[in-house]
């Protein structure tokens, strides 16, 4: 199993090519006075804070704080929308009222198959944001900007790739600043 690990974090850097065009729509976004949205569910909801973090405070070096809001991080608000709604708008609805038009949210679904990212997707699309979709192994037919696919069907292999890709779309908007 660790062998497979190995060759799977291998392949990321066949990745480079994806991973600048996320960069590159992000950092776009912020020079033009627009913000990162973030959202996922159970560890990728913990990679959504983890990464808004990153980006509000800083990553290797100090610059200025850039505008990512985890849709993962209010409890309150994920619940009354829980309860009001559905489970499957608690991002969608957040993106309805904090999304403007050329923001940029990072969806994550390991499978490609979470209801509500996926709404959160459709949501944003309506709006007029620009996503990126990242998942695992499985290529989707979403119209999104970008869809980046994790070599792997192993969702625990799949969060560790993301994070391995999170951290350098950080150090290469940083790098910007």
């Amino acid at each position: 199993m660790f062998k497979n690990e190995i060759e799977n974090f291998k392949k990321l850097n066949e990745m480079q090519d994806v991973i600048l065009k996320a960069s590159d729509i992000i950092n776009k976004a912020f020079e033009s006075g627009n913000k990162l949205l973030l959202c996922g569910n159970g560890g990728s909801a913990a990679d959504c804070n983890h990464i808004a973090a990153e980006f509000i405070s800083r990553f290797q070096k100090e610059r200025v704080s850039l505008p990512a809001i985890s849709l993962s991080a209010n409890n309150s608000i994920i619940t009354a929308i829980a309860n009001d709604y559905s489970f499957d708008d608690v991002f969608s609805r957040q993106i309805e009222g904090l999304g403007k038009k050329n923001d940029v949210l990072i969806a994550i679904s390991t499978s490609g198959k979470s209801k509500n990212v996926l709404a959160a997707i459709k949501q944003a699309k309506k709006q007029g944001l620009k996503v990126i979709f990242l998942t695992g192994e499985n290529k989707t037919d979403l119209d999104v900007e970008l869809e980046i696919n994790a070599p792997s069907a192993v969702t625990a292999q799949v969060q560790q790739m993301h994070i391995a890709i999170y951290h350098k779309i950080c150090e290469i908007i940083e790098e910007k600043y």
